[in-house]
Protein backbone atom coordinates (compact mmCIF):
# COMPACT_ATOMS: atom_id res chain seq x y z
CA UNK A 1 0.00 0.00 0.00
CA UNK A 2 1.24 3.20 -1.33
CA UNK A 3 2.30 5.81 2.12
CA UNK A 4 -0.51 8.31 0.48
CA UNK A 5 -2.97 6.43 1.02
CA UNK A 6 -1.84 5.01 4.50
CA UNK A 7 -2.10 8.30 5.21
CA UNK A 8 -5.48 8.62 3.98
CA UNK A 9 -7.00 5.71 5.84
CA UNK A 10 -5.14 7.49 9.09
CA UNK A 11 -6.20 10.67 8.63
CA UNK A 12 -10.31 9.11 8.20
CA UNK A 13 -9.93 6.77 10.94
CA UNK A 14 -8.90 10.26 12.83
CA UNK A 15 -11.85 11.81 11.71
CA UNK A 16 -14.05 8.99 13.43
CA UNK A 17 -12.17 9.69 16.57
CA UNK A 18 -13.32 13.52 16.29
CA UNK A 19 -16.79 11.97 15.84
CA UNK A 20 -16.92 9.16 18.47
CA UNK A 21 -13.56 8.80 20.19
CA UNK A 22 -13.65 4.95 21.27
CA UNK A 23 -15.46 4.05 17.81
CA UNK A 24 -11.77 4.64 15.84
CA UNK A 25 -9.67 2.32 18.20
CA UNK A 26 -12.55 -0.50 18.10
CA UNK A 27 -12.44 -0.11 14.34
CA UNK A 28 -8.65 -0.12 14.05
CA UNK A 29 -8.69 -3.41 16.75
CA UNK A 30 -11.96 -5.58 14.44
CA UNK A 31 -9.53 -4.58 11.02
CA UNK A 32 -6.73 -6.37 12.82
CA UNK A 33 -9.02 -9.34 14.09
CA UNK A 34 -10.55 -10.44 11.09
CA UNK A 35 -6.82 -10.26 9.55
CA UNK A 36 -7.48 -7.12 7.34
CA UNK A 37 -4.36 -5.75 8.74
CA UNK A 38 -1.20 -7.86 10.20
CA UNK A 39 0.08 -6.67 13.63
CA UNK A 40 1.85 -9.59 13.95
CA UNK A 41 5.37 -8.78 15.78
CA UNK A 42 4.35 -4.87 16.01
CA UNK A 43 4.33 -2.95 18.81
CA UNK A 44 0.95 -3.02 18.62
CA UNK A 45 -0.06 -6.48 17.96
CA UNK A 46 -2.28 -6.95 21.11
CA UNK A 47 -4.93 -4.44 19.38
CA UNK A 48 -6.11 -7.75 17.44
CA UNK A 49 -6.61 -9.83 20.41
CA UNK A 50 -10.41 -10.90 20.90
CA UNK A 51 -10.33 -9.37 24.80
CA UNK A 52 -8.76 -6.12 23.69
CA UNK A 53 -11.50 -6.04 20.38
CA UNK A 54 -14.48 -6.87 23.07
CA UNK A 55 -13.53 -3.93 25.55
CA UNK A 56 -12.50 -1.52 22.70
CA UNK A 57 -16.04 -2.28 21.42
CA UNK A 58 -17.85 -2.35 24.74
CA UNK A 59 -16.15 0.98 25.46
CA UNK A 60 -17.17 2.74 22.15
CA UNK A 61 -20.97 1.65 22.72
CA UNK A 62 -20.89 2.69 26.15
CA UNK A 63 -19.47 6.02 24.40
CA UNK A 64 -22.54 5.41 22.00
CA UNK A 65 -25.03 5.72 24.87
CA UNK A 66 -23.52 8.54 27.27
CA UNK A 67 -23.39 10.87 24.38
CA UNK A 68 -27.09 11.13 24.32
CA UNK A 69 -26.54 12.25 28.23
CA UNK A 70 -27.97 16.12 28.38
CA UNK A 71 -24.57 16.02 31.74
CA UNK A 72 -21.69 14.74 29.06
CA UNK A 73 -19.81 17.42 28.30
CA UNK A 74 -18.98 19.21 25.28
CA UNK A 75 -16.38 17.36 22.81
CA UNK A 76 -14.47 20.53 22.88
CA UNK A 77 -13.37 20.41 26.29
CA UNK A 78 -9.73 20.13 27.03
CA UNK A 79 -10.28 16.37 28.57
CA UNK A 80 -12.32 14.97 25.40
CA UNK A 81 -10.49 16.86 22.68
CA UNK A 82 -7.34 15.03 24.57
CA UNK A 83 -8.95 12.04 24.57
CA UNK A 84 -10.21 12.05 20.54
CA UNK A 85 -7.10 13.32 19.99
CA UNK A 86 -5.14 10.14 21.72
CA UNK A 87 -7.70 7.55 20.35
CA UNK A 88 -7.29 9.31 16.89
CA UNK A 89 -3.07 9.03 17.02
CA UNK A 90 -3.50 5.61 18.49
CA UNK A 91 -6.22 4.14 15.95
CA UNK A 92 -4.30 6.01 13.03
CA UNK A 93 -1.04 4.37 14.41
CA UNK A 94 -2.34 1.06 14.68
CA UNK A 95 -3.03 1.57 10.93
CA UNK A 96 0.16 3.00 9.76
CA UNK A 97 1.94 0.39 11.52
CA UNK A 98 0.33 -2.87 9.06
CA UNK A 99 2.31 -1.08 6.73
CA UNK A 100 5.77 0.38 8.60
CA UNK A 101 4.56 3.76 9.12
CA UNK A 102 3.41 4.29 12.40
CA UNK A 103 4.89 7.23 13.02
CA UNK A 104 2.99 9.41 10.26
CA UNK A 105 -0.22 7.24 10.72
CA UNK A 106 -0.30 8.83 14.20
CA UNK A 107 0.62 12.21 13.18
CA UNK A 108 -2.31 11.87 10.55
CA UNK A 109 -4.80 10.06 13.17
CA UNK A 110 -4.23 13.16 15.43
CA UNK A 111 -5.08 15.56 12.52
CA UNK A 112 -7.99 13.90 11.44
CA UNK A 113 -8.70 13.32 15.02
CA UNK A 114 -9.35 17.53 15.47
CA UNK A 115 -10.91 18.22 11.92
CA UNK A 116 -13.40 15.56 13.36
CA UNK A 117 -13.52 17.15 16.38
CA UNK A 118 -14.31 20.59 15.77
CA UNK A 119 -16.06 20.00 11.78
CA UNK A 120 -18.76 17.73 13.79
CA UNK A 121 -19.07 20.14 16.67
CA UNK A 122 -19.85 22.83 14.34
CA UNK A 123 -22.00 20.79 12.04
CA UNK A 124 -24.08 19.34 14.55
CA UNK A 125 -24.45 22.17 16.47
CA UNK A 126 -26.14 23.90 13.05
CA UNK A 127 -28.04 20.99 12.49
CA UNK A 128 -29.55 21.26 16.29
CA UNK A 129 -30.03 24.56 15.42
CA UNK A 130 -32.29 24.13 12.17
CA UNK A 131 -34.08 21.29 13.79
CA UNK A 132 -35.35 23.99 16.83
CA UNK A 133 -33.21 22.37 19.36
CA UNK A 134 -33.67 18.09 18.47
CA UNK A 135 -30.32 16.82 19.47
CA UNK A 136 -31.16 13.50 19.21
CA UNK A 137 -31.40 12.94 15.72
CA UNK A 138 -28.76 14.43 15.00
CA UNK A 139 -27.11 12.73 17.66
CA UNK A 140 -28.11 9.39 16.13
CA UNK A 141 -27.09 10.53 12.57
CA UNK A 142 -23.86 11.47 13.70
CA UNK A 143 -22.99 7.58 15.54
CA UNK A 144 -24.03 6.34 12.33
CA UNK A 145 -21.75 8.60 10.69
CA UNK A 146 -18.96 7.30 12.39
CA UNK A 147 -19.77 3.54 13.19
CA UNK A 148 -20.09 3.28 9.87
CA UNK A 149 -17.18 5.27 8.78
CA UNK A 150 -14.84 3.57 11.04
CA UNK A 151 -15.68 0.57 9.65
CA UNK A 152 -15.46 1.58 5.64
CA UNK A 153 -11.65 2.61 6.88
CA UNK A 154 -11.32 -0.68 8.57
CA UNK A 155 -12.76 -2.51 5.06
CA UNK A 156 -10.90 -0.10 3.19
CA UNK A 157 -7.32 -1.55 4.65
CA UNK A 158 -8.52 -5.02 3.28
CA UNK A 159 -9.25 -3.84 -0.07
CA UNK A 160 -6.25 -2.33 -1.00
Amino acid sequence: MTHSLVLLLALSIGVVAGLRALTAPAAAGWAALLRWINLDGTWVSWAGHPVTVAVFSVLAVAELVTDKHPSTPSRTTAVSFAGRIIAGGFAGAVIGTAWGYPWSGLGAGVLGAVCGTMGGYHVRARLVAARDGQDLPIALLEDAIAVLGGFAVAAMTAVV
